[in-house]
């Protein structure tokens, strides 16, 4: 089966790159950036790719094993990626005077389109070029440039190329985007063709993967599966395992695969109702469960426990840690009550996302954006260390772990539920989480998320939900002043979660859903929706 090989220096959206790839059909593996390559590369292995990174080449940022660069397969450096390549060939990287951010227009040049190789005198790399550049459909622009929208993350460039590069791309404000050089299999972008934003990510992607790399379909999530089930099959053998599950779409997929994977008696699936869950939770999570044949549900009713330990916390990263802790130190406690044995191992349903936020890439070089209360938490760290978590969905993004979801035979209604966070709405409060807000939320949230229900729009958004914000605002009641809570709502369109843009509200549906909130929810005075993109901001707001 051939294979890509990924070099991660670091960059949020590395996993993404193999995520892409995936989708083709073609396996890729990720290591650490600077790892050392073996003598001899297997013969399976048709490419690799270099990352990008937050760092820059002449800080801290990783270099590659030397051997990259002489072992003769093609090489595809994204950002940092390209720029490594360049810097480390003898080229020059320097700081940009304004950052080249988000979506910037990229022009394949004309010359590129009519003679990607001016000498004439390799036609091997004659025709590896003519393949990469059909990813930009330079060849069919004529003697008309080629233009289109690219994703762009940095605040460095190329000022002197290494020498053999050419350029066949320039970004609008006027810097290198795409190179390759002239003799030898090595192709460089200075953006994000992995980003769903980016027009043409697709074609690009794909034509290095097939049109330079060479390389057939043969990977398929029925492969992923079966990997997996071998993995944990060996790794907790005849032991018990405790999945601790919140009934969202990540959890109950980790569940599902568990239950079909090992003995259903060796499965011990706990929930706690925590006080932070959505409305009629914990009726809905016994159920579906229930229907995937678990045989040991365990219910730990915690609210007053969650609620004690949130109290006089404001600070998001202090809530999540706190949230964290309490998890596992219930899960210890609640397992010794059950007299399961030290040998029980622990599963979770964290996606790569989560690991990625919270610095955890493949690397050393991911940075942190926040934590999650499933990977930051010193006590789960403690649990890695001794080998005792197990997490099948580590390397999916969420839509692939929705379509795991389908082939393991779990309900749609499940398998279509938006994202929940693993701390409930204490990351939806912003300031002190109490019992009383916990209501009013859980109340206004049902009602957005059934109203978007009724109206056909669920589907259409990847996540939606709201935010109480920590600030009332006077309003009228009757003939009565009003002082309410104000509430966010927050819709947004995604493909992965890394990634995000806010769904386009129809202006009637948006106005209706709100006032239908404040007139149902005494304690909302205020309706606004948030507008952001992600990045800069992340989906939640906390």
């Amino acid at each position: 089966m051939d294979k890509i090989l990924i070099l991660d220096f670091g960059s949020q959206t590395t996993q993404l790159i193999g995520r892409r790839i995936r989708d083709m059909g073609v396996y890729t593996e990720i290591i650490p950036g600077d790892a050392a390559l073996t003598a001899e590369l297997p013969p399976e292995l048709k490419g690799i790719i270099l990352s990008g990174s937050p760092e820059s080449v002449y800080g801290h940022g990783a270099a590659p094993d030397r051997k990259v660069y002489d072992c003769g397969l093609p090489l595809l450096g994204i950002c940092y990626g390209l720029q490594r390549m360049n810097y480390d060939n003898g080229g020059k990287v320097e700081a940009l005077p304004k950052r080249e951010y988000g979506r910037i227009t990229v022009t394949i040049e004309g010359e590129a389109s009519r003679d990607p190789n001016g000498s004439g005198e390799d036609p091997v790399q004659t025709e590896r070029l003519r393949q990469f550049l059909s990813g930009f459909s330079a060849k069919e622009a004529g003697n008309q440039d080629a233009s289109f929208t690219a994703w762009m993350s940095h605040g460095d460039t190329l000022t002197t190329l290494a020498p053999g590069f050419r350029q066949f791309g320039v970004s609008g404000t006027g810097y290198p985007a795409v190179l390759a050089h002239e003799t030898k299999p090595w192709f460089g972008l200075q953006f994000h063709p992995e980003v769903t934003h980016n027009e043409k990510g697709k074609e690009i992607l794909a034509a290095f993967v097939f049109g330079v790399c060479g390389c057939t379909s043969g990977w398929t999530m029925e492969q992923y599966v079966e990997e997996v089930r071998t993995s944990v099959a060996a790794k907790t053998g005849t032991n018990p395992v405790l999945l601790l599950i919140s009934g969202g779409v990540d959890s109950t997929v980790a569940g599902a695969l568990l239950l079909k994977t090992l003995n259903p008696d060796q499965v011990h699936l706990m929930y706690m109702d925590t006080g932070l869950m959505r409305k009629d939770e914990t009726g809905t999570v016994k159920a579906s469960l229930e229907k995937l044949g678990a045989k040991h549900l365990h219910i730990v009713y915690c609210e007053d426990e969650f609620l004690g330990a949130l109290r006089g916390l404001d600070d998001p990263e202090a809530k999540r840690k706190v949230i964290g802790d309490l998890f596992i130190s219930i899960q210890e406690r609640e397992v010794a009550r059950l007299g399961l044995p030290e040998t029980c191992f622990l599963a979770q349903g964290t996606l790569y996302t989560d690991l990625i936020e919270s610095g955890k890439g493949v690397g050393k070089k991911a940075r942190l954006i926040k934590s999650h209360h499933n990977v930051g938490s010193p006590l789960v760290d403690a649990k890695r260390k001794q080998g005792k978590i197990i997490e099948p969905l580590d390397r999916l993004y969420k839509d692939e772990v929705r379509r795991l979801g389908r082939l393991l035979g779990v309900d749609e209604e499940v398998v279509r539920r938006h994202p929940f966070p693993g701390p409930g709405l204490a990351v939806r409060i912003l300031g002190e989480v109490t019992k009383e807000k916990c209501d009013i939320l859980r109340e206004a949230d049902a009602v957005y998320i059934e109203e978007l229900k009724k109206r056909g729009l669920y589907d259409e958004i990847w996540q939606a939900f709201a935010v109480l914000l920590p600030l009332r605002s006077v309003g009228v009641a009757g003939d009565v002043r009003k002082y309410g809570w104000v509430l966010a709502l927050r819709a947004i369109t995604s493909a992965d979660g890394m990634t995000a843009d806010v769904y386009p509200f129809p202006s009637k549906d948006l106005i209706e859903i709100s006032t239908l909130i404040t007139n149902t929810v005494k304690d909302i005075g205020r309706v606004t929706y948030d507008i952001s993109s992600k990045p800069p901001a992340t989906i939640e707001w906390e």
